[in-house]
């Protein structure tokens, strides 16, 4: 990686990208044991299939799984899940590829962040672990100490990456920084495009992704 001015961040998309596979199916599984995950499958399955033929948006069915799952929850129950989950099933799943750019990343003084549509409930866990500065993803809500089953923040996918990156660019940087930033950005699906198209140096499932226009060095 070669020397730039100015602040440099590496965005990394997380399921597909640093893990193998989706993580928030087998997170449920972990926690609710699976009886209690199958039936938050069964009773979200006319939305989670609506999704699956396209007849229904990602937001909306995802939303449905989360309110089944975890509505009424104890925070402090989902959090002994994401311990439990980021010590036994995480280290598992995460990818040589993407592990070792994060780790020139970060030999390099780079501010890394996790960018996911999944929620906060586990990924704050999977962040720490793997050394990242910070977290931007899918908020879920908690009222008294519970789970609502609700996002507290629009679902961190497509476009919505790209509108709290940069509103989080500026926080962390400074606004006069924040306009010198090189972005560097990796991802594995269409909904990770509208960031990659944002970068400088993008990554596409482990490759350079040769579709984004030059922005200089």
């Amino acid at each position: 990686m070669s020397e730039v001015a100015g602040p440099v961040v590496a965005a990394f998309d997380f399921d597909g990208t640093l893990t193998r596979r989706d993580t928030l199916l087998p997170f449920l599984a972990r926690g609710l044991g699976w009886p209690g995950f199958l039936r938050a499958l069964l009773l979200s399955g006319p939305w989670m299939a609506g999704y699956a033929l396209k007849l229904v948006r990602n937001d909306v069915a995802k939303a449905r799984l989360l309110k089944m799952a975890l509505a009424g929850r104890s925070s402090a129950e989902v959090a002994h899940w994401a311990a439990d989950w980021a010590g036994r099933d995480l280290p598992r799943q995460l990818q040589d590829w993407a592990l070792a750019r994060l780790a020139q990343h970060r030999q390099a003084g780079h501010c890394c962040v996790i960018v996911s549509a999944s929620p906060d409930i586990y990924l704050q866990h999977a962040a720490r672990q793997l050394g990242f500065d910070a977290l931007i993803c899918t908020g879920l809500e908690v009222v008294d100490g519970r789970l609502t089953g609700r996002m507290s923040t629009a679902n961190c996918h497509g476009e919505e990456k790209v509108r709290r990156l940069k509103a989080w660019l500026p926080e962390r940087f400074g606004a006069d920084a924040a306009s010198q930033v090189t972005l560097y950005a990796y991802g594995d699906t269409a909904g990770d495009m509208p960031m990659l198209r944002l970068a400088r140096h993008a990554w596409y499932r482990g490759e350079p992704w040769r579709d984004v226009p030059s922005r200089g060095e």
